[in-house]
């Protein structure tokens, strides 16, 4: 993966690694901020069908660096909001 910009403002990165990169033809685009993380597999899901059961239900996913648990308990949690400039990081296959 090359050096990938800051987002413009309103808006977060998101990197895509392996297979998550291949299913979406793209190493990273940007989303736009504040997103509930508990809404980012279906935000994904809805611009990529298919890639939630596929890809994202066995990633790891990090936020600014740091490895965050997603799960579908969490779709209605406020508590953790990806921001404006935040770089999320979808890894695929969590063993």
């Amino acid at each position: 993966m090359g050096s990938v910009p800051e987002p413009p403002k309103g808006h977060f990165n998101v990197l895509y690694f392996a297979s998550a990169s291949s299913f979406t033809s793209k190493e990273f685009e940007t989303l736009p901020a504040p997103l509930p993380l508990g809404k980012l597999f279906d935000t994904l899901e809805e611009k990529y069908n298919g890639i939630k059961d596929k890809i994202l239900t066995s990633c790891l996913v990090t936020v600014n660096l740091n490895y965050v648990e997603l799960s579908e308990s969490d779709e209605d949690s406020t508590q953790d909001i990806i921001k404006e400039g935040d770089e999320v990081a979808i890894i695929p296959p969590k063993y």
